[in-house]
């Protein structure tokens, strides 16, 4: 039996953007040595006279219709205008959605869209650790302007820990530190202080959490750095500072980094205030 040179049409139906339906089309292609196939999107199908136009386009020609409808009333015209036409139509989503309501005894949401708005979602979150990753410890404080939250804090305030926190939420996060003899950058004042985070916390519970870093390098405890006077020092430079910028304070004594990242997204949420 001879093979026919002309290339199948797929049309890619969908009441969103149509990229399941596309992906699926290309897998199921690649499997056939037929030369390939046409492809031709057609997205964001909101009544079934789009429909009907698609089938009389198709009529004309070797073609097949898949879609990706959510909606009950597109999905019907779907149905009809196979059936009139005589056109091979594949359902995407229709026999997993029903597989999913039967073993979940739930009906799906019926919201076109929502496989693309996971989908960026998810790389938001990708985009928002590389961020912080970046913008970590007052590296390349050039992105400050480009961060949706900067925090600031004198050494061992929770400011990593948040950062990343707060990235896998898909917030835009850099953090930098505050120590008496080094200037901060200059970007941190080009910034609107509704942006900055300042963190502070009670001088004995750093000292405890200071000692504990020390020990965990096997250096000695008896540095400065985890000096009461010089954390006094440390604190208060941290405090006079905020101030100048005008940014808001959170005292992150005994607090457990999802209760601070919650009361962050909270308030650049606009729902609190510190």
């Amino acid at each position: 039996m001879g093979e026919t040179s002309e290339k199948p049409i797929v049309y890619i139906v969908s009441d969103s953007i149509g990229d399941t339906a596309e992906f699926v089309v290309k897998a199921v292609a690649s499997q056939f040595n037929s030369g390939g196939v046409d492809l031709r999107r057609v997205p964001f199908v909101e009544n079934k006279e789009q429909i009907e136009d698609v089938f009389r386009e198709a009529s004309g020609c070797k073609a097949i219709i898949a879609y990706t409808l959510v909606v009950p009333e597109l999905r019907r015209a779907m149905e009809q205008e196979a059936m009139r036409y005589s056109i091979c139509t594949a359902d995407i989503l229709g026999s997993l959605m029903g597989a999913f309501s039967r073993v979940t005894c739930r009906q799906p949401s019926l919201e076109p869209g929502m496989i693309r708005q996971l989908d960026e979602a998810y790389f938001r979150r990708v985009a928002a650790v590389e961020f912080a990753v970046k913008h970590d410890d007052g590296k390349d404080p050039r992105g400050l302007e480009q961060a949706e939250v900067v925090l600031v804090g004198i050494s061992r305030t929770s400011k990593t820990p948040l950062s990343m926190y707060l990235a896998h939420q898909g917030v835009m996060v850099a953090n930098l530190p505050l120590v008496p003899e080094v200037e901060v950058p200059e970007e941190l004042f080009w910034i609107s202080p509704e942006k900055i985070i300042g963190l502070v916390i009670n001088p004995e519970q750093l000292r405890e959490i200071r000692k504990e870093r020390l020990k965990a390098l096997g250096l000695d405890e008896d540095a400065d750095y985890v000096n009461v006077v010089r954390i006094e020092e440390e604190l208060t430079y941290a405090r006079r500072l905020m101030k100048k910028l005008g940014c808001t304070v959170f005292d992150v004594s005994g607090k457990a980094v999802e209760e601070v990242a919650n009361r962050i997204i909270q308030l650049i949420k606009g729902g609190t205030t510190a």
